[in-house]
């Protein structure tokens, strides 16, 4: 007998629903009084196993939690090994034989070439992901997410490009995969991916052959104030961390430093190096001279890039820029000490930070000159408004307003900075790894100082106390044969007969450089391919040389145009391809601190080597491509000029050249005298 309901199910509701009706399951449908009980226990039964297929087919296991047992259940500190599932055993021989007969083979990469290349594409979701419920979606998000949480790991890891990697190969091991224990992780993988790196590593080897390569050297002390120096190599393809050395048993003199350098010559092959670049202490210095004589073929040379920051420290030094200086940072600190003006000022529309110079990096300063100088609007609007005259009590209150409202201030701002125009944009020629530096150092100071002498109007007066700091520091630390070599031998210079410069100094240099360093070839072979270059005969006339001689890298225009004088494409292209700073060794300090962090400070140097080595050379598989800058990071001819960084064009009135010499009229020392009497130019 059925009740009312049942004939209402069973014509509107379907099978399913009369079954849920018949077997009493709660929440659907309302429970028939009229089954019998047996009949009622079958029914329900036979839902379950439904209901139980139904998830194994979709993935839901029955977990309960995606996020494993309670903490509380786990018992004691230990981390207990767990032995992986019989399926990472299985080798790829065994995985051949399942597939049929008559199908080919195919070999899955190993290593850490899997991650580069092949494996499943993660763009493309399987079928059965696609058929999960947003449920399951968002726990497994939710797991992932209290991992970072838990274990304080920065959200930015997830743009690493080994994260959906590992994510994939974890999807892909199926259900049961147990993650790797503290030990592994520790020890026998960090053994293993050293190992795989060490052959992406290798892969540079015939590069180095090729285009020669830089050992950059330079030294640091760690969280518990241990001496350690870094070694990298640098070619054009990217920068390799070779290794780091813990110096605290060496007393780092000149033959001890020599020594070091030298086994790191011969693990890269001493055929291979071109030159060797150290910062400018003494005994870095004195180490380079010793490593000369044992191996003739290498050039040392201080880094560009830390020679050029002395320069900006030296300018910065100067009377009147550090007196200028010094009101700045009276606003700047003034500012930032008084919550109601910072707010004040974050309120107004388009605000951005004000930059506030480095303790260490110098051009920082005249970047922060710069910064305030854009803020000149919102900081004028800010003291002459109402609500800053609560601040008027203050004398710090009525200092800052005076110098805000004085034009001088605001104007040798201008002009400090356009006067340093030129050097920075030398720095950051200099800086970047991005393409070989070397052959632009001779060109870049020589710009650096022709545009101050344009802004003075090459009244030597003015421009005299900056061009001698510039010429005191290129005399003593970057007038290298070298540089003269790489200068002469850059096709966007040589062939640039407006400006290429004939002064002695470059023959002279480069001559030198052949005798000295030049062992696998006749000197005159040499001498007549230089010739052919520079008369532009053979190769180097054809109409497409000349006008691709300013576009091309300079190493890989030589290897284009320069066949018929192999001796001196060789040469080219070696010294060519060589940085002039030892910009990556500092940047990857900062690779050191995050792995060498103050809760981490007892890993041992070993390990903590090991650590920075994959870490480091496994960006060498990305680095070229990741997107590139949105300018040139070798735009030598835009040195010159004083106003890239600087202003906009509408502001080119405010440096009028009749005004220059009063405005640049030495101010006195901050503090000497009084705030109106400061502000005068």
């Amino acid at each position: 007998m059925t009740c009312t309901y049942c004939f209402k199910v069973f014509h509107g509701g379907g099978i399913h629903r009369m079954k849920q009706h018949l077997a009493g399951v709660t929440g659907s449908v309302t429970s028939c009084p009229n089954v019998d009980p047996a009949v009622r226990l079958a029914i329900l039964t036979c839902l379950q196993e439904n209901d139980k297929k139904s998830k194994e087919k979709r993935g839901d296991f029955g977990v309960e939690s995606p996020f494993g047992q309670p903490v509380h259940e786990f018992v004691g500190d230990e981390v207990q090994e767990v032995p992986p599932p019989r399926i990472r055993e299985i080798s790829m021989n065994e995985a051949g034989t399942s597939l049929g007969k008559g199908k080919r083979k195919t070999t899955a990469p190993t290593g850490i070439h899997a991650f580069f290349k092949g494996g499943r594409d993660s763009a493309q979701p399987t079928i059965k992901a696609c058929l999960q419920s947003k449920d399951k979606w968002q726990n497994t998000d939710m797991a992932i997410a209290l991992w970072f949480y838990d274990a304080c790991i920065p959200i930015n890891a997830v743009n690493s490009p080994f994260f959906q990697k590992a994510i994939d190969q974890i999807a892909s091991m199926g259900h049961g995969y147990k993650a790797p224990s503290y030990h592994s992780l520790r020890v026998t993988l960090l053994r293993d991916a050293k190992k795989d790196v060490q052959l992406v590593v290798d892969s540079f080897r015939n590069t180095w052959a090729e285009t020669g390569c830089t050992i950059m050297g330079d030294g640091w002390k760690d969280s518990r104030q241990r001496p350690l120096i870094n070694f990298l190599v640098y070619c054009p393809k990217g920068i390799s961390f070779i290794k780091s050395i813990d110096a605290s048993d060496i007393v780092t003199n000149a033959e001890n430093l020599c020594n070091l350098f030298a086994e790191i010559v011969e693990m890269v092959g001493s055929k291979n190096v071109v030159h060797l670049v150290t910062d400018n202490a003494s005994n870095y210095k004195a180490a380079g001279t010793l490593l000369n004589e044992r191996y003739p073929t290498i050039c040392w040379s201080p880094c560009a890039a830390h020679c050029i920051n002395l320069i900006l420290k030296d300018i910065g030094e100067m009377g009147t820029v550090k007196s200028l200086v010094a009101l700045a940072a009276t606003v700047t600190v003034f500012v930032y000490n008084h919550k109601y003006v910072l707010n004040w000022l974050r309120k107004t529309n388009g605000w951005r930070e004000i930059i506030r110079p480095g303790e260490t990096r110098f051009a920082t300063t005249f970047i922060a000159l710069k910064s305030l100088h854009d803020h000149k609007d919102s900081l004028q609007a800010l003291v002459t408004s109402g609500d800053y005259k609560k601040f008027l009590k203050m004398n710090k209150g009525k200092e800052v307003k005076q110098i805000v409202l004085d034009d001088r201030f605001w104007n040798n701002c201008l002009i400090t900075v356009r006067i340093m125009g030129p050097i920075i944009r030398l720095l950051r020629v200099c800086d970047t790894d991005e393409r070989p530096s070397l052959g632009y150092v001779y060109e870049g100071m020589f710009r650096a100082i022709t545009g101050i002498k344009k802004l003075f109007r090459s009244s030597e007066r003015l421009y005299k106390p900056y061009i001698d700091i510039i010429n005191d520091r290129w005399d003593r630390m970057l007038r290298k044969n070298l540089h003269a070599t790489a200068y002469f031998l850059n096709p966007a210079f040589q062939y640039d007969t407006a400006t290429f410069s004939t002064h002695p100094e470059i023959t002279n240099g480069l001559l030198d450089y052949i005798e000295s360093k030049v062992d696998w070839c006749s000197v005159e072979n040499l001498t007549r391919e230089i010739g052919m270059y520079r008369e532009r005969e053979g190769s180097f006339g054809r109409k497409l040389a000349i006008l691709t001689s300013k576009k091309d890298r300079p190493e890989n225009w030589w290897k284009l145009f320069g066949c018929d004088a192999p001796n001196l494409q060789k040469l080219a292209i070696r010294v060519l391809s060589q940085t002039a700073s030892s910009s990556g060794c500092e940047r990857n300090w900062s690779v050191f601190e995050r792995i060498h962090t103050k809760k981490r400070n007892r890993l041992e140097h070993q390990r903590l080597n090991d650590l920075v080595y994959v870490h480091y050379n496994l960006r060498l598989q990305y680095r070229h491509n990741q997107q590139k800058r949105s300018y040139d990071p070798v735009d030598y001819e835009s040195i010159d000029k004083t106003e890239f960084w600087v202003v906009e064009e509408e502001q080119e009135g405010e440096l009028d050249y009749e005004e220059l010499e009063e405005e640049l009229e030495e101010l006195p020392i901050h503090g000497q005298c009084s705030n109106s009497e400061q502000l005068e130019g």
